[in-house]
């Protein structure tokens, strides 16, 4: 078997091992380790994401998130122009019951620009509730939340999943709530809206980066009480 072949070889055990069942952490560490060590170890990782994405339509997983995040940040022009050309408006297909336009959030999302799709987030979620046409108020009562309908609140959900390796989303939030035992205090804790019981300020005090601990973002403002993020979490999105 020559060089190339062996190569090859070792290159598809390794993607074998993605799609198997192991941590998110071996995942990232297993697909950098392809794209800088083989010669076509990226092309490799983008006719895997290409395969999953479009031509199989699995369902999503933190191994298009790994595979994404990796690839967009590739130095090779050859890459980057068919990453471009196979996923120009991203990965995830956008659905809305409203028509909503959430490219602009994929958008930012597809260059880590968590600050500002977390405002974005904030103002969609708003419109969803048809406070851009009835109010002047841009925050949400908790009798709002069963007006957003579940394929845009899943839609968005999914976009912050698919953009961050999964851990963020409310649907991240509220399984992290649920692990203890819908405890708030200890939610807010564990995904650090709070420093030794004290929330943190915004936006300095919040971290904008994939650093963050799992379920950080987006940001629901808990200082109005925890009627609002409840029904979120209660919503019939998570039961379907």
């Amino acid at each position: 078997m020559n060089k190339q072949k062996k190569n090859n070889f070792r290159i598809a055990n390794k993607i074998i091992k993605l799609q198997n069942s192991v941590s998110i952490k071996q995942q990232l560490q297993l697909v950098k380790q392809i794209s800088i060590t083989y010669v076509r170890g990226e092309e490799e990782l983008l006719d895997l994401l290409v395969q999953r994405r479009i031509i199989q339509k699995l369902d999503f997983s933190s191994l298009d998130s790994i595979l994404f995040e990796v690839l967009s940040k590739s130095t090779s022009e050859k890459i980057q122009y068919s990453l471009c050309n196979y996923f120009s408006n991203g990965i995830v297909q956008l659905k809305s019951s409203l028509n909503v336009d959430y490219q602009p959030l994929q958008n930012l999302l597809m260059v880590y620009d968590y600050k500002e799709a977390d405002k974005l987030t904030q103002l969609q979620l708003c419109k969803l509730a048809g406070l851009d046409r009835s109010s002047t108020r841009n925050w949400l009562y908790f009798t709002d939340v069963a007006l957003l309908p579940s394929d845009d609140l899943f839609t968005i959900d999914l976009l912050w999943r698919m953009y961050s390796r999964d851990k963020f989303g409310f649907s991240r939030q509220r399984n992290i709530w649920l692990k203890n035992s819908a405890d708030w205090e200890k939610l807010w804790l564990q995904i650090g809206w709070t420093d030794k019981g004290i929330a943190r300020r915004y936006p300095d005090e919040f971290i904008w980066d994939i650093n963050a601990p799992h379920g950080h973002l987006p940001l629901f403002n808990q200082l109005r009480g925890v009627q609002v993020i409840s029904a979120l979490f209660s919503h019939v999105v998570w039961h379907i």
